[in-house]
């Protein structure tokens, strides 16, 4: 018996060595695009490489005009490592300011270059997102003309193509998608591509009676703000997904839709409940550091995320990590 004893133990002990040698001298976990690969979209829902639903979980950085010193490897680090997020999102801004992309298209793409360069290192996936407001149509074609030219061959990049248009008609957002597809695809055809949906990337419910045909691997935005969007919001959602139309909550916030307010948790639990439940991606909004609930810095943060103890984190950041470690866990 002893010996047997013993001779499992060397055993076991020789299949850790050849593991540990075998990794360069370390064992390490899986990073989430070494465990889901390549992403695509089958039915309603988003598949990994190994034809497993997936979904995805992280944070958003604020509008790049305001907050591109945030953008940089420090914070994606602690976002990927720390807080256990799967995915970040890359907000390009448009229509405010001086520092916006369409007057400083340099700031813009060298803030997707720090973050997508960010996101490899890190072995996590990030979404590249066109946050406009109005129709910027001949713009964002340019925009994704680029970047997808320089990223589209990089399994971890996603592109959302529109971010929240305001009061338009699903025909008008549908008719901007099928036109940027084609140029995505040319450079990305593997890549899953964001649609935006009518009124702040809420009727979902339009979208779903008209989907977009010829196109594979798109889903469709979804945003909300759960202390102001509660059951009208969530039937849309639920509507949608009984139709089979494959939602991504690329924007999310426990407070209303102002970015203010009290944290709603209640509510927050219901949404989560819709996403586990149908396996749908949420990546909440966002690292900042204005004085507002959403933003999940303090004021004054150090751009160094290095230095991001509980001091610098409010309490909407202190939950989203809670959320992301959780849902870490559970997609072990």
């Amino acid at each position: 018996m002893m010996k047997t004893i013993t001779k499992f133990y060397r055993n076991l002990f020789l299949l850790v060595l050849a593991l540990v040698l075998a990794t360069g001298g370390s064992i390490h976990a899986q990073t989430p695009v070494e465990r889901h690969g390549w992403l695509s979209v089958q039915g309603k829902y988003i598949i990994d490489q190994n034809g497993a639903k997936t979904a995805l979980h992280g944070v958003s950085f604020g509008w790049h005009n305001w907050w591109y010193r945030y953008f940089n490897e420090s914070a994606v680090t602690l976002m990927a490592q720390d807080w256990k997020a799967s995915i970040v999102r890359c907000s390009i801004g448009l229509d405010l300011d001086d520092k916006c992309f369409n007057k400083d298209k340099e700031l813009g793409y060298a803030t997707v270059d720090s973050m997508v360069n960010a996101a490899v290192k890190n072995g996590i996936y990030v979404l590249v997102d066109f946050h406009s407001h109005h129709n910027n149509l001949a713009l964002a074609k340019e925009f994704f003309q680029n970047v997808t030219k320089k990223y589209g061959k990089l399994q971890n990049v996603l592109y959302e193509i529109w971010n929240e248009p305001l009061e338009i008609k699903w025909s008008e957002a549908k008719s901007y998608s099928e036109e940027l597809l084609p140029i995505i695809r040319k450079n990305a055809p593997k890549s899953i591509v964001i649609i935006p949906t009518p009124r702040w990337d809420q009727n979902v419910d339009e979208a779903a009676d008209d989907p977009i045909k010829g196109f594979d691997n798109i889903v469709y935005g979804l945003h909300f703000y759960v202390a102001f969007h509660k059951d009208d919001l969530r039937a849309k959602a639920n509507y949608a997904i009984s139709k089979g139309l494959p939602l991504f909550f690329a924007e999310v916030g426990g407070m209303m839709n102002t970015g203010d307010g009290v944290i709603d948790m209640q509510s927050w639990d219901e949404w989560m409940k819709i996403a586990r439940e149908n396996s749908i991606s949420w990546i909440a909004w966002s690292i900042s550091d204005k004085v507002e609930t959403c933003s999940m810095l303090e004021p004054n943060t150090p751009v160094n995320a290095q230095l991001w103890d509980d001091n610098y984190i409010k309490p909407w950041g202190v939950i989203v990590r809670k959320y992301l470690r959780m849902a870490a866990n559970e997609n072990k």
